[in-house]
């Protein structure tokens, strides 16, 4: 079972947005889409290193702001002629609160 820990309130994440946060895995880009939905990709694109929480967010995609690669946040696939992956995290919305999994803020095996 996933534990998971409060990094915010919803409302801290603008409406097609997103936020970066930083966790012992590396950044994690947390997006807001234009009805609430909040999904957690690694804020990297694999193309060229992107950031992708600089993104546009259209539905439940992000667009990388440097190449217009295309990511489902669903399943962090690339879409259309791209090739490539981001990883996601398990993230979800409670009582307004964003809550990531607590496997992200724990720190790397040696």
């Amino acid at each position: 079972m996933t534990t998971f820990v409060d990094i915010g309130a919803l409302s801290d994440v603008p409406q097609q947005g997103a936020r970066v946060v930083k966790t012992m895995q590396g950044c994690v880009a947390v997006f807001r889409t234009s009805d609430d939905r909040v999904f957690a990709l690694e804020d990297r694109c694999p193309h060229k290193g992107g950031p992708l929480s600089e993104g546009i967010v259209h539905g439940d995609r992000v667009t990388c702001p440097l190449h217009n690669w295309v990511f489902d946040m669903n399943s962090g696939e690339a879409q259309g002629a791209d090739e490539g992956m981001v990883r996601t995290y398990p993230i979800r919305v409670e009582n307004g609160r964003i809550l990531i999994s607590a496997e992200l803020m724990a720190r790397k095996a040696a």
